[in-house]
């Protein structure tokens, strides 16, 4: 991921440009590296480190959604919804 991509993360989920440790942007950002390294995985089926680092970041936004869950369930329903994740 670019780090002009993240900056447009940032402003666009968080409250200002330096928010980067909101949920909503930890998990927006998650999402994208997820998105990245699956299609880098459907050219290299072998790449087996790559592949267990994927599912530790589908763990880690996993268990941030089940957090803002918890929290705010509008914000929650709001995040899934802007990036189109199923749950």
């Amino acid at each position: 991921m670019t780090p002009e991509k993240k900056l447009e993360l940032v402003k666009e989920f968080g409250s200002n440009e330096k928010d980067v440790g909101a949920t909503d942007v930890q998990v927006a950002i998650l999402t994208e590296r997820i998105n990245e390294l699956t299609e880098h995985l459907k050219l290299h089926k072998t790449d087996h480190s790559s592949r267990r680092g994927l599912l530790a970041m589908v763990n880690r936004r996993r268990r941030l959604l089940s957090y803002l869950q918890r929290i705010s369930s509008e914000r929650y329903m709001k995040l899934i919804q802007r990036l189109n994740l199923r749950r």
